[in-house]
């Protein structure tokens, strides 16, 4: 279950960070409100996920996935450009993870 709450954390997330990029500098109504909800949905879900994970597991999880999955968006569907060093980026972002997991963090 708390796995699952995780995983709507980091959409609620994505959906919202990728929303800011549409505000316009919070100019824009929709945009804006979606960022805002979906932050607030967020923390909601990260907050129920932590009844039963560990934080620093979940954190990292959370944030490591939300930051890759915000830079494949913005590779493939606004224009920015892939790098090596993107690459070697979220890479490194996923090994942390995995070597957290792994390391009984949970």
């Amino acid at each position: 279950m708390g796995y699952g709450l995780l995983a709507g954390a980091i959409a609620a997330e994505v959906l919202a960070t990728t929303s800011m990029k549409y505000s316009d500098g919070f100019s824009k109504l929709w945009p804006s409100l979606v960022t805002g909800i979906g932050y607030v949905v967020a923390f909601a879900l990260l907050a129920q996920a932590l009844k039963t994970l560990q934080v620093g597991t979940a954190y990292a999880v959370w944030a490591g996935a939300g930051t890759a999955a915000v830079a494949a968006i913005g590779i493939l569907f606004l224009g920015e450009t892939l790098s090596l060093a993107k690459v070697a980026g979220i890479a490194l972002i996923i090994a942390g993870v995995v070597v957290l997991n792994l390391g009984g963090a949970h």
